[in-house]
């Protein structure tokens, strides 16, 4: 825990260049800024940053290196993450005669490779990145979880490889520069993540599931885990009640910690069900009450205007009920226009996710959101997120306009406003720039080489293959986007965000359950809400899904506005050649200034543009379109 960076070149020793990779690590200390290893030898330099959450002591530091009784080094590893099934493992392996001098999960991780080899990725559970270095072998293997929740990203060179858990890691070496092609441009505004591809060129991302293995003759990736397909037999009782076991050892497991960990809570059923299950766990052991987390807007809830798909209703009334009848200590963190407003601020969203974001205010709002837990001793939290992927939550999963549409069903819905047609935020970018670069059909075919991946049962009925296809869709293209910026905006100041909605169990058992068990008369996740129904009050349970808020002040609006207007008639800035100019300029009348609970969507374009002149000037942004 919880960075990673480093280099591995076949062709000459790397010892002298261990101040370099050090440097590139410096890069990622926000991510640990609990202290920083290095281990460099011969053809690799694997460097860490570490966020103390498990095994603080000095025996928890990383890399790990395992070595021969004669001291030689065999393996060493740097692990981001968590492996939550760590316990469970390190007792396995010591029954197989495995010495360990710590208590930290990148231990166990080490020796398990030593008992298994590369198929000891399949023992390991929860959220994690690594990079392991066989000393004996001369191989470098590079891992993410399953479903990406930590981020892990790496250069070819001619020599070998370079890694970080970062892209601006990787720009920090001499030999990789800020270029961008019109693949990366594209990739920027599909809204829909290809699995591996980064946005600098050259630069890749290790795919979920997979391990890339380097050797002095070359690489490859491999998978080690996919979604399987399997017949659901349970019944629907059983189905609820298995769901329950599986969510409780889930967050259970997502507790293990040596620091307290904390819950996002919003008064929705995910973030609640969540929250419940952890406060039972922590007063069973005597170590509560649970500590909750919401975010709100000064004036938010008493002026709120309600989005027919969005939000129907404001967080606040719901987590304060969720928390009083849970039992949690609640802590809302209520942000004014100010706060919003801080140019810093965006600059720091930027920054944290080394490219341009249109969600402006929710990006604002969320670090500054994990800023203040940190301030609270917070360095830990539960968080709902990917609940909407496993239990088809999204209306999206279920309105035929967009479920059946012949492309990703979110980018169908965001075609359905002028303001996102081309992808959300590229309202302002040039009309010729968007059709010769194409990003709807970049989609498009994105979905059609998704759909080759889906596994099916035998004798599925259409809509139940179609419903399949969607989940599937959902979790491999739609998630890993929100999952990397959850990473990102958490790990900007050193805490790290547990999903156990991503727990293999529950998901693999979850993607099986037939369409209809999960939404039993028509209502939305029936089946997650049945399964932790004696845990929430009656308002809390059946309320109806309400995305992250985004401020409806129109201050806020005209703050957009005004920072827009001078830079899109601004001659000389960076982005001036991807505007459409004459979309920017009825943008900046004062007539057509965004308003109500709709702004957000008009207001996406705007803020792209914002967001664009930043990283071209801050990062020397080389286009070559």
């Amino acid at each position: 825990m919880s960075a990673i960076a480093g280099w591995v070149d076949f062709e000459r020793d790397l010892s002298p260049q261990a101040g370099l990779v050090e440097s590139m690590a410096a890069t990622l200390a926000h991510r640990g800024p609990d202290g920083r290893g290095l281990w460099a030898e011969g053809h690799a330099v694997l460097a860490h940053r570490r966020l103390a959450l498990l095994d603080v002591t000095d025996t928890g530091r990383q890399p790990v290196v395992h070595r021969t009784e004669g001291g030689s080094p065999t393996a060493v590893l740097a692990l981001d993450g968590a492996v939550t099934n760590h316990v469970e493992l390190r007792a396995e392996l010591a029954a197989k005669g495995h010495g360990f001098t710590g208590r930290g999960d990148a231990e166990t991780a080490l020796h398990a490779y030593l008992e298994w080899g590369v198929d000891f990725l399949t023992r390991l559970e929860g959220m994690f990145a690594l990079s392991l270095w066989d000393v004996r072998a001369q191989q470098l293997l590079l891992a993410r979880d399953r479903l990406g929740v930590k981020p892990l990203s790496y250069y070819q060179t001619p020599g070998g490889v370079l890694f970080g858990s970062e892209p601006k890691a990787l720009l920090a070496h001499p030999d990789v520069a800020p270029v961008v092609d019109a693949d990366g441009l594209r990739e920027l505004f599909a809204h829909s993540r290809k699995p591996g591809t980064g946005v600098f060129r050259g630069t890749r991302e290790v795919v979920p599931g997979h391990v890339l293995i380097v050797r002095h003759s070359g690489s490859h990736e491999q998978r080690y885990w996919s979604l399987p397909a399997r017949q659901h037999t349970d019944s629907l009782d059983t189905t609820v009640t298995t769901v329950r076991g599986l969510l409780t050892s889930a967050v259970d497991s997502h507790l293990r910690a040596d620091v307290p960990v904390g819950a996002m809570l919003s008064g929705g059923i995910d973030s609640s069900a969540l929250t419940a299950l952890a406060h039972r766990a922590l007063t069973d052991a005597r170590t509560g009450p649970l500590r909750s987390f919401s975010v709100n807007f000064t004036g938010y809830t008493e002026n709120f205007e309600p989005h027919p798909t969005m939000r129907s209703t404001p967080d606040a009334p719901y987590a304060a009920l969720a928390s009083e009848h849970i039992g949690s200590r609640h802590t809302e963190i209520l942000l004014d226009t100010g706060a919003l407003t801080d140019p810093a601020v965006h600059v720091s969203s930027l920054r944290s996710q080394d490219a341009p974001s249109p969600l402006g205010d929710m990006d604002v709002s969320l670090i500054r959101f994990f800023a203040r837990l940190r301030e609270a001793g917070i360095t830990a939290v539960l968080s709902g997120e990917t609940a909407d992927e496993v239990f088809n939550g999204y209306f999206w999963a279920y309105d035929p306009q967009h479920s059946n549409s012949q492309t990703f069903p979110w980018v169908s819905f965001e075609r359905g406003h002028d303001a996102a047609a081309g992808g959300l935020g590229t309202s302002m970018i040039d009309r010729q720039l968007r059709k010769e670069l194409d990003f709807m059909g970049y989609a498009d075919q994105h979905y059609r080489d998704a759909l080759t991946e889906v596994p099916h049962i035998d004798g599925d009925l259409p809509a139940e293959r179609r419903a399949r296809e969607v989940t599937y869709l959902a979790l491999t293209r739609w998630a890993p986007t929100h999952l990397d910026r959850a990473d990102r905006m958490s790990m900007a100041h050193g805490v790290q965000l547990r999903p156990p909605f991503c727990d293999r169990a529950l998901v693999e058992y979850v993607y099986n359950v037939p369409a209809a068990l999960k939404r039993v008369d028509g209502v939305e996740k029936s089946l997650l809400r049945s399964a932790v129904a004696d845990l929430l009050p009656e308002a809390v349970l059946h309320r109806r899904k309400s995305a992250y808020p985004t401020t409806q002040e129109a201050a806020y609006g005209d703050f957009v506005r005004r920072r827009f207007a001078e830079v899109a008639t601004d001659r000389d800035a960076a982005v001036a050649s991807l505007l459409d100019t004459t979309a920017a300029a009825r943008a900046v009348s004062s007539d057509n200034s965004p308003k109500g609970a709709f702004a957000w969507v008009e207001r996406a374009g705007m803020e792209m543009v914002l967001q664009l002149e930043t990283w071209l000037t801050e990062y020397r942004i080389d286009l070559k379109l």
